[in-house]
């Protein structure tokens, strides 16, 4: 009974959270405007080519995982690591930051490899996203200061005035985001905590993790590392001329947003539902777009890429089984 009511917490409370956000932020808005934009006036075809970036952006992370793998003496096959990435991302959707469990979890069972070790190797990957999004953030700021000032100022975080600051909606709104990440960090403690009672499995994680130090060619790490979060920008940049009232952002208008996404999705709610959308067309009008269109293009775009994502899981779980069932026999 204990488990069924945390599996449930863990499910239910993220909905809940970035459900209540959706809300709050599409509460005056015309749902009829999306389908008439959706069907008659997107250009499909640089959705699609948008989403070729999304595929790509998956596949450059399985190849670049797999080259972690190597010093740890585990030669999976690469496209055992690219569907077990797109089982991840889908299984985000589910619950917020199950998709690296996930992902050890497939590639343990269809190639015999230590899912502590794995887990190692996917917290190092962590590490590395965390240090890429540092770098990407400091470009923004330093390039489009006046727009980060602005963000603060009209989301009521200016300084100059705290009244103004505990006044102002957008400011709650970036608290429970703020609370949600600590409870996330609190979570990952605990699990911390247990395994370090068990030595071996810490061994395990630890061999992993130090497992980038012997990667054989960190040329082409590092080059995955960029390709990877090239796709991820150019995902989101080229949904842009998608729609005539963003065709004219310019590519540092797309750097932004970008960032602020990225912060964004670092709430545990389905892959960043509620929080990306606040974040993005909050900085969105600040580059002169309405705020109506501001709410299409987030829907129109989170839910197209959102789907992507579940397709590509499903493709993941029936090619793992498949190939490696006929491997097998």
């Amino acid at each position: 009974m204990k488990k069924l009511l945390k599996r449930t917490f863990k499910i239910v409370v993220p909905l809940l959270f970035g459900g209540a956000i959706m809300v709050w932020v599409y509460r005056d808005f015309d749902f009829s405007k999306v389908g008439q934009v959706l069907w008659h006036e997107m250009n499909w075809w640089w959705m699609l080519f948008s989403l070729v970036f999304g595929v790509f952006s998956h596949i450059f992370r399985g190849c670049r995982w797999r080259q972690t793998l190597e010093p740890l003496g585990a030669y999976p096959k690469t496209s055992n690591c690219v569907n077990a990435v797109f089982i991840s991302y889908a299984a985000n959707l589910l619950i917020p930051r199950l998709g690296e469990v996930s992902r050890c979890g497939a590639l343990s069972k269809y190639d015999r490899i230590s899912f502590t070790r794995l887990l190692g190797t996917v917290v190092t990957e962590r590490l590395i996203d965390f240090l890429c999004v540092g770098l990407i953030i400091t470009v923004a700021v330093l390039t489009q200061m006046k727009v980060f000032r602005n963000f603060f100022q009209e989301t009521g975080t200016d300084t100059d005035s705290i009244t103004d600051v505990f006044m102002s909606l957008y400011f709650y709104i970036i608290l429970f985001c703020m609370i949600g990440i600590i409870i996330l960090l609190y979570f990952l403690i605990r699990a911390l905590s247990f395994f370090e009672k068990v030595r071996g499995v810490v061994l395990n994680i630890w061999t992993g993790i130090i497992s980038l130090k012997d990667v054989r060619n960190k040329t082409l790490f590092m080059f995955y590392t960029l390709l990877i979060w090239f796709c991820y920008f150019m995902q989101f940049y080229m949904a842009f001329f998608c729609f005539d009232f963003t065709a004219n952002l310019t590519i540092l208008a797309g750097l932004v947003m970008f960032v602020g996404g990225s912060i964004a999705v670092m709430v545990p709610t389905p892959n960043g539902a509620g929080p990306w959308h606040f974040a993005v067309i909050s900085m969105m009008i600040l580059y002169g777009v309405s705020a109506e269109d501001a709410g299409i293009f987030a829907l129109i775009v989170h839910g197209i890429q959102s789907f992507l994502v579940i397709l590509l899981g499903i493709y993941g779980s029936v090619t793992l089984s498949v190939i490696n069932k006929k491997h097998n026999l």
